[in-house]
């Protein structure tokens, strides 16, 4: 620390030789005044002592210098006494300036982002006394290199256009800790333009959230994801990763099935653009073909995809059993449904269900779907007394706002 120089050696003994003349007189002065008992009016005091110089500014650092292992959540804060801070700036080794503020007095800096992990950071400060006389101080400080991270997967991906159903899902490889997942939470940043919307995260378990608007996305919108997680400890000695995901919001399809008059009605921006006949899971077999009703989004497209009842626990021994290869699958749901080519039920489609649970339709019109879809495109199902269970797909609208706001660990 560089404290401001006091006065020359010349001033000190010119003040020096000065106050032993004035003490020196002092009993001169007493001596006549002592012949009437008492001062006259207007007597001396003696001669007015020098002005003390202003006090320098001291500065304080915290973390401080050259202190290691620090957890990037620490705050890093600066502080003067005696004075006011006129520079603060704190930068990492690559160049990147950390954000902060100073309080209303001018005497404390306190930085307002994370700190990255196994980064090293310079501080610079500056203060200035009343005489505006500056006091510089430079300190360094090093985070400590994290023993455990957990990666976070974001779907959608970067560069990626989805429909206005498709919710932001973040998967990490680790467990959250359930007392760590509002930090979490606030790390984690959507935002839409250029319209702004209302959402909500979610936790569908230890290592899973998810997040959905209010409403559908808007159509035709940019959305930004900060997984600002760097500097974030997700669990005891478990620290996350920071990414930024931009993708972007397609046209509105969203298209109807009613399972009960055998129809899909596909919508494009509010304009319906095709009516398409299809078949859906029959009934029998204690209903475990029968097609789900709900809210469903359209979670991957494939040209071609083989079809293995064996996956849904449906033998080969099994008279429902079947293997095929498929054009044009829509998946909706975890559970094995899917919009699909059916040419061998094109008999049916429109007039009955024999499926396992699938939309089938005749080739030409699937790929019509095919070529019209993208993932995040919503398909809501009605007719049957069949509801689809919760976490069976991108299952997000089959709540009211409301109740996808309690599993936001905001909200307790």
């Amino acid at each position: 620390m560089v404290m401001s120089s006091g006065p020359s050696s010349a001033l000190r003994r010119r003040t020096l030789v000065g106050a032993l003349l004035a003490a020196a007189a002092v009993p001169v002065v007493a001596g006549c005044q002592s012949k009437s008992g008492a001062a006259g009016p207007g007597a001396g005091t003696g001669s007015p002592s020098a002005s003390p110089s202003a006090t320098p500014a001291t500065i304080t650092v915290s973390p401080a210098n050259a202190a290691v292992d620090v957890r990037p959540d620490a705050p890093v804060t600066v502080s003067a006494a005696d004075g006011t801070l006129t520079d603060v700036k704190v930068t990492a080794a690559d160049g990147t300036v950390l954000d902060g503020a100073l309080d209303a007095a001018g005497t404390t800096w306190t930085s307002s982002a994370t700190l990255s992990t196994a980064t090293a950071y310079t501080v610079h400060a500056v203060a200035a006394n009343v005489a505006g006389t500056a006091t510089t101080q430079d300190s360094t400080l090093t985070t400590l290199t994290p023993a455990a991270t957990a990666f976070p997967s974001v779907s959608p991906l970067t560069g990626k256009e989805v429909g206005v159903g498709m919710p932001v899902i973040v998967t990490f490889d680790s467990p959250v800790a359930k007392d760590r997942r509002a930090v979490v939470e606030q790390h984690l940043v959507v935002t839409a333009s250029p319209n702004p919307v209302e959402g909500s995260w979610s936790w569908q378990s230890d290592s899973k959230v998810e997040f959905r608007p209010a409403q559908y996305w808007p159509a035709h919108s940019a959305v930004h994801v900060d997984v600002d997680l760097g500097g974030v400890e997700v669990a005891p000695g478990v620290w996350g990763k920071t990414r930024d995901i931009d993708f972007t919001i397609g046209s509105a399809m969203v298209s109807t099935v009613d399972i009960a008059a055998h129809t899909l009605t596909v919508t494009r921006d509010g304009e319906v653009l095709k009516t398409i006949p299809v078949t859906l899971g029959q009934s029998g077999s204690g209903g475990k073909f029968v097609t789900r009703s709900g809210t469903k989004v359209i979670m991957s497209l494939e040209a071609s995809r083989q079809m293995n009842s064996e996956t849904t626990g449906i033998g080969q021994n099994d008279p429902n059993y079947y293997n095929v290869n498929v054009k044009y699958a829509m998946r909706v749901t975890n559970s094995g449904e899917f919009l699909h080519a059916a040419p061998w039920s094109v008999g049916s489609q429109g007039r009955a269900n024999v499926s396992h649970g699938c939309t089938g339709m005749s080739t030409e019109n699937a790929k019509w779907m095919f070529d019209h879809s993208k993932m995040g495109d919503v398909v809501v199902y009605t007719g049957s007394d069949r509801t689809i269970e919760p976490g069976n797909g991108f299952n997000v609208w089959n709540q009211t706002y409301q109740q996808w706001q309690q599993g936001s660990a905001l909200t307790a």
